[in-house]
């Protein structure tokens, strides 16, 4: 897989992209995540890429020359699956997406910046929009971080045991159960007795109504979807 991200601050995805599970996941070839300059796409003496929007409303809005400049250089590279859009107005990322975009070959990220951007990059340029949550950031590189990083670990081999994955939060709708490790005894505090047992059936049973209570009791949204 590769993501390609454009951004106007790509020093803000050098550590993320190299720690961790996203360098694991590159070192070991699984995924290629490269970051493009926009101001490398501009013609403006002054490297800018935003203008004043028409009408007068506050902020700077980033100019649609240089992000179709941008994606269009990557484009006759490569076939790009989606070209994503971080919005506060997208579609809400949830696991079921990051699972489909997993499954992807090539994406790309734009990251918004400003006020935003020409509302043409979105209607023309763009071919899916997702927030990570109802508020506003600074900018779209930190979704565009928290989406990759989504992405990323579902790929086989980039976590150390490819069954974690599957047993995460919100891959059935539910919670994920609780978990302990050693020591089965800290201050008073024990370990469920059913987690010592070594029955593997009664421990998944466990397991289920656990993920089950705790969704019931702190996400039942889920229980309707």
């Amino acid at each position: 897989m590769r993501i390609d991200f454009i951004t106007v601050l790509p020093e803000m995805f050098e550590s993320v992209l190299g720690t961790s599970i996203l360098k694991r996941a590159q070192t070991k070839g699984l995924a290629e995540l490269v970051v493009h300059n926009l101001r490398d796409y501009t013609d403006d003496a002054y490297r800018k890429v935003d203008d004043y929007p028409f009408g007068g409303e506050a902020g700077m809005v980033m100019k649609i020359e240089p992000v179709d400049r941008c994606i269009s250089h990557l484009r006759e590279q490569r076939k790009y699956d989606e070209v994503i859009f971080t919005s506060p107005d997208g579609d809400t990322l949830n696991q079921q997406t990051a699972n489909r975009l997993s499954l992807l070959e090539n994406i790309i990220i734009l990251c918004g910046h400003y006020k935003g951007v020409d509302y043409r990059i979105r209607e023309h340029l763009i071919t899916k929009e997702i927030s990570i949550g109802d508020y506003v950031l600074t900018g779209g590189e930190l979704p565009a971080m928290v989406i990759a990083d989504a992405i990323v670990r579902l790929l086989p081999g980039a976590l150390g045991d490819e069954q974690s994955a599957l047993t995460d939060s919100f891959q059935d709708n539910l919670l994920a159960p609780p978990i302990y490790t050693r020591p089965a005894e800290y201050k008073g505090w024990k370990v469920p007795e059913i987690l010592l047992s070594g029955h593997e059936a009664k421990i998944a049973e466990w397991r289920y109504q656990q993920s089950l209570e705790r969704t019931q009791r702190l996400r039942p949204d889920l229980l309707d979807e």
